[in-house]
């Protein structure tokens, strides 16, 4: 247990360890996500069709794990795919 919680009762105690160990995990994961946002990004910057399509798939399949795990809420991976995709589709 950690020394600096307020809970005292054993149920508050335990929501408080459940629930540190469920926002590092979704932290990990939406660091994950941003990572593959940078890859894609960094590949539409440098102008490379065939790695940004490539890492936009790697993105894709990242979002949805994120999202079947319910870090990110359906709508949310959509639009964030959506517009992804909408950059990558505007290269040359």
């Amino acid at each position: 247990m950690e020394g600096n919680d307020l809970a005292n009762i054993k149920s508050a105690k335990k929501r408080v360890l459940v629930n540190a160990k469920k926002a590092a995990r979704n932290k990990s994961i939406k660091s994950g996500v941003k990572t593959s946002v940078k890859k894609v990004e960094a590949a539409i910057a440098a102008g490379d069709k065939a790695a940004a399509v490539s890492a936009l798939n790697a993105f894709k399949a990242e979002m949805g794990r994120a999202t079947s795990k319910g870090v990110y809420k359906k709508n949310t991976n959509s639009r964030k795919v959506g517009r992804m995709s909408k950059k990558v589709d505007a290269m040359a």
